[in-house]
């Protein structure tokens, strides 16, 4: 205004640099503040200039506004981009990484032998049921299952997936907790690829256990590395159980379970989904892998499923050996064979409810 500006066209200005802030979707915006907008605008269009400014105070005015007007939209560009790049949410959809190739076959076999397995290229399953592979994609047990139809735990197939070599490779360079999401992943897109599988999650109160050391202490014999078991199991594939095994082996007959430096965490998995069907938390403290064989009675047949192998590398054989009837219950069995003990516990817990399935047609 010193300068013979018009006031009019600066408080019309201040009003759209206002205007401007108020409607621009970028969080770098600087703007025109002030106690009472309103009043300065009254101030401008009734008050006198109060100072005239010689030519060198006219350039420190002009270079400290710059500066004023610059630094927070530069600031607010850097910071507001990477604000709603952090923001955006993670999809998978098309992106998600699935098998190049599958191959599902029924297997009519009647021998009670299974497998299920990972692997470094892919998944490998013999004689296996869907309800199965179902609790291996999601991470569940039969109790969480629902409104599954009778096939589900009754038709059996051999299953071979093959990954892309560079996805395999990308698998090696996660952890092996993200190695095992990316896997269950894939594996539940295949179900809904070949089964057309579709379900929905709800919450409900659901019984479990806890596993903890028993009074007198654990009886488990730790395994040490090196060991090695030249009578190991025999594969449900046919293949040696002789050798040595990195993550361990098992073996589930009907009222037995005997395991051959399996981790810990194995042992209450398959407490949990093979033997139980109830979830198991492990509160034992124990780390390392054992050696150990567990004999019990099986009261009736609604004691959990038959046998499934387990994941990450490890091999399960499966068997219909009958029980000794005199034999201890699982959880005497437990406290007494093994020095842990399993505690009840109840609360919520997701389960799956199945809305669509179809058997798969053949390759």
């Amino acid at each position: 205004m010193e300068s013979g500006s018009d006031r009019h066209v600066y408080a019309e200005s201040i009003l759209k640099i206002c205007e401007f802030c108020v409607e621009s979707p970028l969080d770098c915006v600087s703007g025109v503040t002030g106690a009472d907008l309103e009043k300065r605008i009254v101030r401008i269009m009734t008050e006198g200039v109060a100072r005239r400014l010689n030519f060198s105070r006219k350039l420190l005015l002009s270079l400290g506004g710059l500066v004023v007007v610059v630094l927070p939209v530069v600031f607010g560009l850097v910071n507001g981009t990477a604000s709603r790049a952090g923001s955006q949410p993670q999809t998978k959809g098309a992106n998600a990484t699935v098998y190049e190739v599958a191959s599902i076959k029924p297997n009519k076999s009647d021998n009670g032998l299974f497998k299920m397995m990972f692997e470094q290229n892919g998944f490998s399953a013999t004689s296996v049921t869907m309800l199965m592979l179902i609790r291996t994609a999601y991470g569940v047990n039969d109790n969480q299952i629902l409104g599954a139809p009778n096939w589900l735990n009754s038709e059996k197939y051999d299953i071979e997936a093959r990954m892309d070599s560079a996805v395999a490779d990308g698998l090696r360079k996660l952890s092996e907790d993200q190695r095992n999401v990316e896997r269950r992943h894939m594996l539940q897109a295949l179900l809904a690829d070949r089964f057309k599988l579709t379900l929905h999650r709800e919450t409900k109160q659901l019984g479990g256990y806890v596993l903890v050391i028993a009074k007198n202490g654990p009886k488990l014999k730790e395994a040490k590395p090196g060991d090695t078991y030249p009578n190991g199991f025999q594969g449900a594939d046919g293949g040696s159980g002789a050798g040595m095994f990195k993550l361990g082996r098992f073996h589930r007959g009907r009222g037995e379970l005997i395991g051959q430096g399996l981790p810990i965490a194995k042992l209450v998995r398959l407490l949990s989904e093979n033997i139980l069907n109830r979830g198991v938390l492990n509160n034992t403290g124990l780390t390392g892998s054992y050696d150990f064989t567990l004999q019990w009675t099986i009261a009736d047949e609604s004691q959990g499923p038959m046998f499934k192998g387990a994941e990450d590398d490890q091999q399960g054989t499966g068997s219909t050996t009958p029980p000794d009837s005199s034999g201890p219950s699982l959880f005497t069995a437990i406290q007494e064979q093994l020095g842990l003990k399993l505690e009840s516990q109840k609360g919520p817990g997701q389960v799956l409810v199945i809305d669509h399935v179809e058997e798969p047609s053949e390759n």
